[in-house]
């Protein structure tokens, strides 16, 4: 029987990484949480970490498998070898969900005002931990999916983590309105409490219609939101905006032969932009300044020095830092800069991806399995100046650094210098034209949720978008095309409540509420089990 509920548990798994793509099924995370729940409460501790850890496994594989194209394709690495890895990784971060639910099981206690929020708890700390322990990866949290669901109305205030929480509260809920959890489900407790002085009648009572009050109080207040403040910001006035999306595949990228093409296509999109403000994707140089041919840059950075009118570019690249190292930058070019990189607004990189801009104490042998142009980067501060420009804060972020709120939050802890406008230079070519594109883009959607900014996203090859302080996608390019994205974006000053409390204290606050929660069940659980042995009963 184990057995099955593992398969069920992992399908469930596999399932809820739909709506990070079609977010119209935003439904079916809520849907495959109940199953994750029905399978953790209808088995002991052991049971139910293995139901817990084929969950968390097919989820992380079905949700991330593009990673095989970046190690096989364009790594080099062996196609079986590549496939191990990506599901190594999704096993590895499983383990965080088989003991989180082993401890829901443990704890069980029967009744739902325990067991629903223990649920929850577990849940909301295992996304917790494998977004922020171990440098974090918290692609595919389940709020993420949650982006045009009813439960985005929770995003300025409680961020994507505490979406997910709902969403594990509804699962849960939904779960013991079907027969999971409670008495019934486990006669030797059944029985304790029947020797604790609960009638027949009274237990009969909690396994019928009773079941349903869980999640009539759950729906209750996840919609109470509706009467809580929606708008925080207020405009601080409109940009012309181009966005140039490359279409450089990326085995062409770094290839030498290609150079010249590369930069004559990033040139002619620079001349051709209309806006007031342009962007080009992370790397769109692929070379340090000083290796690119000695006219280059000043002819690059030319419409926008030399501009009569109030015109700037945001374009990322790597730079030399003054350690001798390297960084994953972002440079402005505006009539200041005079063609020169170091006069220019620089952003640094502050959030690396493991393995592709640094390497992991222990994982040199698994870099030189693949032959990937990158390596060591050096990391810019947690919290960098806006680029100021026409009565604007522009915030730039580099791709994977997006996933982050927490740690973009912490640009809006000084309210006076936070800012109005939030710009995601990205490359997701190495993971070719998959759903990874989709999900990138409603993370960025998520941010622009949780803060009220819109989101600017110039990228390589998708999806470069306008995004407003709602979430809203505005104007956006077809991925893997080559193209400048003409549009306007509206600048919003003010904090939401995520903001402020976020940008003061992170996710201390998140972890605080979890704490609280495993620490009330399992005190729950103790008194249970006492009144039951107290009873003469044993469970």
């Amino acid at each position: 029987m184990t057995l099955l509920w593992m398969l069920a548990s992992a399908a469930a798994g596999a399932m809820s990484t739909v709506p990070h793509v079609h977010t119209e099924s935003w439904w079916w995370g809520p849907l495959c949480a109940a199953v994750l729940a029905h399978a953790v409460w209808r088995h002991p501790p052991r049971g139910a970490a293995a139901c817990a850890w084929a969950f968390g496994t097919a989820w992380m594989v079905a949700g991330t498998w593009w990673l095989f194209i970046s190690l096989n394709r364009y790594g080099g690495m062996p196609a079986p070898m590549a496939a191990a890895s990506v599901l190594a990784l999704g096993a590895a971060l499983a383990l965080y969900w088989a003991l989180a639910m082993g401890l829901v099981a443990h704890w069980r206690t029967g009744y739902a005002r325990w067991d629903v929020p223990a649920f929850a708890a577990a849940w909301l700390s295992v996304e917790l931990a494998r977004g922020q322990w171990f440098t974090g990866f918290p692609w595919v949290a389940s709020g993420y999916a949650q982006v045009d669901s009813p439960l985005a109305a929770w995003a300025p205030w409680l961020g994507v983590y505490g979406m997910g929480a709902w969403v594990a509260l509804i699962g849960a809920a939904w779960a013991w309105a079907w027969g999971a959890g409670g008495p019934s489900a486990d006669r030797a407790r059944f029985s304790a409490a029947l020797g604790a002085g609960v009638s027949a009648a009274g237990m009969r009572r909690r396994t019928g219609l009773w079941r349903l009050w869980p999640a009539v109080w759950v729906l209750v207040a996840a919609a109470a939101v509706a009467a809580l403040p929606k708008a925080f910001t207020q405009s601080s006035g409109r940009l012309t905006v181009s966005l140039v999306q490359t279409g450089v595949a990326q085995n062409e990228k770094f290839d030498p032969a290609r150079l010249d093409r590369l930069l004559q296509d990033l040139q002619s999109a620079l001349a051709q932009a209309q806006g007031e403000l342009v962007l080009a994707p992370e790397t769109a140089l692929p070379l340090l300044p000083q290796d690119l041919p000695a006219t280059l840059w000043a002819e690059l950075s030319a419409p926008f020095a030399e501009s009569a009118g109030a015109r700037a570019a945001l374009l990322g690249l790597p730079l030399t830092t003054t350690s001798g190292g390297y960084s994953n930058s972002v440079v402005a070019w505006d009539s200041q800069a005079s063609g020169r990189p170091d006069l220019a607004y620089r952003y640094d990189k502050h959030h690396l991806v493991p393995f592709g801009e640094f390497i992991p104490w222990g994982f040199r042998w698994f870099i030189d399995l693949m032959h990937i142009p990158l390596g060591d980067f050096d990391r810019g501060a947690s919290v960098q100046a806006s680029y100021p420009f026409a009565g604007q804060a522009l915030a730039p972020n580099i791709c994977y650094e997006d996933l982050f709120g927490e740690e973009l939050a912490r640009r809006f802890h000084d309210p006076q210098g936070a800012p109005t406008v939030l710009a995601n230079l990205s490359n997701i070519a190495w993971f070719g034209p998959t759903v990874a594109i989709d999900q990138h883009l409603h993370i960025s959607r998520l941010r622009s949720l949780e803060l009220q900014r819109p989101m600017l996203r110039a990228t390589n090859t998708g999806a470069t978008a306008v995004i407003d302080h709602q979430g809203a996608v505005r104007a956006w390019l077809e991925p893997q095309v080559r193209g400048v994205l003409e549009a306007q974006v509206e600048g919003r000053q003010g904090l939401t409540p995520y903001a402020q409390w976020a940008g003061r204290f992170g996710l201390l606050p998140l972890w605080g509420v979890a704490v609280f929660a495993w620490l009330a069940a399992g005190l729950a659980a103790r008194r249970s089990r006492y009144a039951a042995s107290a009873s003469g009963w044993s469970t």
